[in-house]
């Protein structure tokens, strides 16, 4: 165990990460947008990936920086009940897709988290919002999988590290909140 060592390799992503800020602040002007229009935003990702797009609808729901209106977001990681019943009757493929067919409409948004951009279940729901013509962000990393391709934005950590990975999908989660209470809501 090496924290420091860790700690050297999370600065050295951090560094490489500098040249994401365009891409990332266009992506939240998009999802921004989108919410600002009355569209609601729904996220999915697998493991520590599942606590991120959890992580975002609970800010939207709840609140970021202050109080302010509630605004219509929902993790389709979130409900065991839905997840284990898909899997079960379907297929762990469609555990997200089956979720946007049925709450997924067109200008929605639909907001994936995936390490490694190869997830079935993550690229099937993308096939979906694309069909329903969502707009699609991805927060990714290894290159960006085949998750990049059906993203309208495609935010790509440039590591292999699925750790440092999700240190930076914290912060990109935050700077997409930034845009959305700056510009959906009036907040700066």
């Amino acid at each position: 165990m090496d924290l420091a060592h860790d700690l050297s390799a999370l600065e050295e992503t951090v560094k490489r990460c500098h040249s994401l800020v365009p891409a990332v602040e266009a992506a939240g002007r998009a999802l921004a947008a989108r919410v600002k229009a009355g569209a609601k935003v729904l996220t999915c990702g697998n493991g520590g990936s599942a606590a991120d797009a959890m992580h975002l609808a609970e800010e939207m729901t709840g609140r970021y920086r202050g109080n302010r209106k509630a605004l219509p977001a929902l993790s389709l990681a979130a409900d065991g009940t839905a997840l284990t019943c898909i899997s079960n009757d379907w297929s762990f493929r469609d555990v997200f897709s089956r979720q946007v067919e049925a709450f997924g409409q067109a200008g929605d948004v639909l907001v994936v988290f995936s390490t490694s951009g190869e997830s079935q279940n993550i690229l099937k729901a993308l096939e979906v919002a694309k069909e329903r013509k969502m707009l699609r962000l991805g927060a990714l990393g290894k290159g960006g999988g085949a998750a990049q391709k059906l993203c309208d934005h495609a935010i790509v950590v440039p590591s292999e590290d699925t750790s440092r990975i999700q240190e930076i999908h914290g912060w990109i989660i935050h700077a997409w909140l930034e845009c959305v209470e700056a510009i959906a809501v009036g907040k700066a």
